[in-house]
């Protein structure tokens, strides 16, 4: 009989346990849905590879890391910035995910929307070839390759 009630008193233990991270896995889930973080601080996290994943849209394959990412969503204008190390083969898949074309003209980079950070070198971008896209209004998407140094950069703003 004592073995038998072990039995169920560890059974419930484990149920509660299993519950409790099902519950906190949940919220999590919600929060981040509501609130999407964006880690501008550190690379590689579990919320920049959920972020990277929602607007990049290319699998995380192993090539992909360094993931950084910021967000300025507050006002009416939204701006994100995404920096990465990729392979010419990732980056030509995020040309083709987004319909991106080669800017020609290279000359608006929307820089003043864009926030400093040390993983987002404006003069390092600018010397870059610019791949853009535009819904004709004012959603824009502008991304630049280094080939080199195997660096990508993702910036998705509306004005």
């Amino acid at each position: 009989m004592k073995s038998l009630g072990a039995f169920v008193l560890s059974s419930i233990m484990l149920l509660c346990c299993i519950s409790c991270e099902l519950i906190t896995e949940k919220k999590t889930q919600v929060k981040d849905k509501l609130f999407p973080t964006f880690d501008s601080e550190i690379s590689d996290t579990p919320a920049n590879k959920r972020r990277f994943a929602e607007f990049i849209k290319v699998k995380l394959s192993p090539d992909v890391k360094n993931i950084y990412c910021f967000d300025d969503a507050i006002g009416i204008n939204s701006d994100y910035m995404f920096s990465f190390s990729c392979n010419e083969a990732t980056a030509q898949e995020i040309i083709e995910i987004h319909n991106l074309d080669i800017d020609t003209i290279n000359v608006d980079n929307a820089f003043s929307l864009q926030h400093d950070f040390d993983w987002w070198n404006k003069e390092d971008i600018r010397k870059l070839q610019k791949y853009s896209w535009s819904n004709g209004n004012n959603y824009h998407k502008y991304f630049w390759y280094d080939s080199r140094l195997e660096k990508a950069y993702f910036f998705d703003f509306d004005l």
